[in-house]
Formats: structure tokens, sequence, C-alpha cells
């Protein structure tokens, strides 16, 4: 049993938890809370951790895990934890890559894409990846200022559609962008200058959303990538909304209209 911080199994835990570096140079990163250990893929998983009491009161989900079982005291758990009230258990896990090719030879006839531009909130990026999930999305393309995919905030938000939606960063986004276009997908951009309203639009062919940054939204530059700009109605006084609600709107009309189908 683990009872000290200056354990190294405890020190890379912390460092997994609060440097992107570290979970970069590492390929791992942490989940925590019983849901998201139990929806980790078997063959991800290196290390499951679990508190003193969590081994007493829930043993049996504990053995699940027998041969890759780690137990630590309350009291480190609660130094390790990242959320106010811990559940006793957290997990490192091993990142996945994914590439642009294997996520478009997945995807149907008609693949539907998010794509996001420099998204910085840890609870808005995992948001959008839990409701891409949801609406069916093949897959996210981030550029390389997006928020770390592997930040605590950002996989609990998720509530496990990290686990099962591709995604990938790109450091050359409009190189990507124009691979897409010439891949024949659209590319519809949520943006303050546009002149069609989004439910107008035919998202049945193969599709993309564009998502720019919270405070800025698109860049000029991929902006002008874009087929279309589309714009989402608001009444009163609201200019814009959140980029993970716009996100949702986009994403789930393109799943109605296939719905009807």
């Amino acid at each position: 049993m683990i009872s000290s911080m200056a354990n190294p199994q405890i020190k890379q835990l912390t460092a997994l938890q609060t440097k992107t570096k570290t979970r970069q140079e590492t390929g791992l990163f942490v989940v925590e809370g019983i849901k998201m250990v139990c929806e980790v893929p078997k063959a991800w998983l290196v290390k499951v951790y679990v508190s003193e009491s969590f081994l007493k009161s829930c043993g049996q989900l504990a053995a699940d895990f027998d041969g890759c079982l780690e137990t630590v005291t309350d009291k480190i758990f609660k130094e390790i934890s990242q959320t106010q009230t811990p559940q006793g258990i957290l997990a490192v896990v091993r990142q996945t890559c994914y590439d642009i090719e294997q996520m478009l030879s997945k995807a149907h006839p008609a693949p539907l894409l998010l794509i996001l531009e420099s998204i910085q909130d840890p609870g808005n990026l995992g948001t959008m990846i839990r409701m891409a999930e949801g609406a069916g999305v093949d897959g996210i393309i981030m550029n390389k200022t997006t928020a770390d995919i592997y930040n605590p905030k950002v996989v609990r938000s998720t509530m496990g559609s990290i686990f099962r939606v591709p995604f990938i960063y790109t450091a050359k986004l409009q190189e990507t962008l124009a691979m897409l276009k010439s891949r024949g997908i659209l590319l519809y951009a949520a943006h303050l200058q546009g002149e069609k309203w989004y439910f107008h639009e035919n998202y049945r062919k193969p599709s993309a959303f564009l998502i720019g940054n919270e405070a800025h939204g698109l860049t000029d530059e991929t902006a002008a990538m874009a087929d279309t700009f589309v714009k989402i109605p608001m009444e009163g006084r609201v200019e814009s909304l959140n980029a993970a609600i716009a996100a949702t709107i986009l994403m789930y009309e393109a799943k109605r209209q296939r719905m009807c189908d």
C-alpha cells in the first residue's frame, strides 16, 4: 500500500494530472471515478489506483482490475484526486493515436466532422466531444492551439466519450481543410457574418462544422476556407453563443436531417 506522496508512482500521477508536457512525453493520462475507469478499454489500462476505503466497500469491482491494481491510503488518494468528492478510484491510461485517413475510412459515405480552432476552455472542449458522440460525428479535428484533450477537466467533461470519438490535432489546419474539400466535404463555419440560417443547409452531404475560439471566433484564414457561413437565430441582445452550445446545435441539426432520410 502506498502511503507517501514521495512515492515515484504518486509523483508521476501528480505530474500527469497537472502538466501537459508530462502527458505528451509519456503518452499517458489519468481518468478518475467509477464510471470513467470502468469505460476505459482494457488494452488502454496501465494501472488502477484505489483508496483503502474503496477497496473495503467495492472489493468486487476492484478485483476486476487484478493485475494492474495499486492501493493507496485514504489520505494519499484525497491528495491526488482532482475532484471535490473523490470516489476512491482512478486510472493511468495510454493515449490513443488516430489519423485522418482512418477517421474518414471508417465513416459512412457522408462523413460528419467537427473542426475546432483554438478552443481554450476545457469544459467546452469536453462537452463538444461528448455531444459529438451523441450526434454521431465521425471525428474531431483540432489545431495545435486547442486545449489539451487529455487535460483532466476535459476528460471528466467527456463523460467517457473520449474513449470512443476519433480525434486528431493538426499543425497545419488550412492544409487539412483543403484536403477535406478535395474529398468533397463541405465546410460550414458558424460565423457572425453568416447570411444563411443553419437549418436551411443540407447536412446529409459530407459535412464539417468549423467552430472558433470562444473570445475571437475563427481566424480570417480559417473562415476563408469555409464553403458557407451559417448563423443561429438569437433574440434580445444576445450576440453570440457559447462555443459548445453552438457546436451542439449544428451537430444535432445534421443528426436530425440524417435521421429523416
